[in-house]
């Protein structure tokens, strides 16, 4: 059994990381900033070909946090591979020592830096999970016996912030009935309508981890608001962020109040530092985790 999933089930309130392969083989940035996560976090996610751009893959980054002794999560999307390459790499993150999966349809491929590339979507993400879960009962999507049992955590993926949220929910409990164990949201900057989702969700009796997108200025909140689905930064944040002498501090400063008023809504939250992975420590800090 992974730490993470015996953090969740012993109720604990836990906090998840985020780092994204380069792409390229440059890896000594990614790997000190993934040391940062060290003692601080459960465990670290890596992103599979974020955004559709091409990058180090997401399995081969898993196996070396594993060697730094920090515990990865697996994103794996249905974009770039067919069920047999899904299933495939599934298998060898188990050999790999790797239990927790984060099981993701993907971004398109017209998002990305290939837009001429084929996309797979063989499987979407609740047919990955039933795949996952198959795996885990010693037969593949054909019917065929594996050797060997598989054992893996497997997590998924929600916006609480869509509109309408329906379809989010709706869509929330195909996945808890595909195999899903945990959820990690899109990112989260209104606690009140978050709270408002996870009463809504209660039901499900999963743990669920809301989604922390450090703010790096005004014109980033300006953009997700009009580019990112189901993401709202309300005007008074990006108000402070526009006003902040030091917009570093003031970043982590927003951070750090968002988490503590998401502590008692939820099981736990997932940062997603973009590239600010040395200013985690100090939002953890400031929100006393």
């Amino acid at each position: 059994m992974s730490k993470f999933s015996e953090a969740l089930q012993s109720h604990k309130f836990v906090v998840t990381g985020e780092v994204g392969p380069p792409k390229g083989v440059a890896i000594q940035e990614m790997l000190e900033s993934a040391e940062l996560y060290k003692g601080r976090v459960i465990a670290v996610n890596v992103t599979d070909q974020q955004s559709a751009v091409m990058r180090l893959g997401s399995l081969a980054v898993c196996h070396l946090l594993k060697d730094m002794e920090i515990e990865p999560i697996f994103q794996i999307t249905c974009r770039d591979r067919n069920r047999i390459a899904i299933q495939s790499d599934l298998l060898s993150a188990y050999v790999l020592g790797i239990e927790n999966v984060l099981c993701l349809t993907g971004d398109y491929v017209t998002l990305g830096d290939h837009p001429q590339a084929k996309p797979v979507f063989d499987l979407d993400s609740v047919s990955l999970l039933q795949a996952a879960v198959q795996l885990q009962q010693g037969r593949d999507l054909a019917e065929k016996e594996v050797q060997g049992f598989p054992k893996f955590f497997l997590g998924a993926t929600v916006t609480p912030g869509a509109n309408p949220l329906e379809p989010q929910i709706i869509k929330m409990e195909k996945k808890v009935k595909a195999g899903a164990q945990f959820f990690q949201t899109q990112a989260v900057y209104e606690p009140k309508k978050f709270e408002e989702f996870m009463q809504a969700v209660k039901h499900l009796g999963v743990p669920v981890l809301a989604g922390i997108i450090l703010l790096k200025s005004a014109g980033m909140a300006r953009f997700m608001n009009k580019n990112v689905a189901g993401v709202h930064v309300p005007d008074n944040l990006i108000e402070e962020m526009e006003k902040a002498e030091r917009r570093v501090d003031k970043s982590i400063e927003i951070a750090a109040r968002l988490i503590s008023e998401l502590r008692g809504l939820c099981q736990g939250v997932h940062i997603m530092p973009i590239g600010w992975e040395k200013r985690v420590p100090a939002v953890l800090d400031a929100a006393e985790l």
